[in-house]
């Protein structure tokens, strides 16, 4: 049996090493992300968790465990941007606003799938010019859902969360601990 992250993020590396869990495989899944049309935030982020998982090649014995992440305004479902442009739509969108942020996380092994969704809030600080062009040219919204990372320098600009700090930067805790455990991974085993 073995454990596959089917993620290339280098921050869900990190929060397993958190769980003293270490893949041994990365196999990031490439599959389509876009939205459907007036599909909702956490059904979206739902159900692209469960295709991640479902498209990453395992034996039928090895744990796959997958995650997405994705920031909402209201109905509006904020992925990750193309360009700084969209960076700055997103972040000018959010400045001075709360939000959601939705996690969820599958994990497969053989035909079953477990999956759980973390729901956090977040409000972001009105953004001066200065702050919002310093940050897009920090490069930092590169790849990042909602055009930021908390744990990164836009972790200034959040004076409040309610929910999961862990589940926000990509992978809540205890969710995935159990979810790794229900499919049969040892989470708290001695070396």
């Amino acid at each position: 049996m073995a454990l596959i992250l089917g993620s290339a993020s280098p921050r869900r590396q990190e929060l397993l090493g958190v769980l003293g869990v270490t893949p041994d495989a990365i196999r990031p899944p490439d599959i389509d992300e876009d939205p459907d049309k007036g599909e909702l935030p956490r059904p979206y982020v739902e159900r692209i968790a469960r295709e991640k998982a479902q498209a990453v090649e395992a034996a039928p014995d090895d744990v796959v465990l997958c995650a997405d992440t994705t920031v909402a305004m209201g109905r509006r479902i904020m992925g990750k941007p193309a360009d700084a442009g969209e960076a700055a739509e997103f972040l000018t969108a959010l400045s001075g606003r709360r939000h959601r942020v939705y996690t969820s996380v599958a994990v497969r092994r053989g035909d079953r799938t477990w999956q759980r969704t973390v729901e956090s809030r977040v409000k972001m600080k009105l953004l001066s010019d200065l702050e919002l062009n310093a940050y897009l040219d920090s490069g930092d919204w590169q790849g990042k859902a909602g055009g930021y990372s908390i744990q990164g320098p836009a972790g200034a600009f959040i004076p409040w969360i309610s929910g999961s700090f862990h589940a926000i930067m990509g992978l809540p805790l205890p969710e995935t601990a159990h979810l790794l455990q229900a499919a049969g991974w040892p989470v708290w085993r001695r070396a």
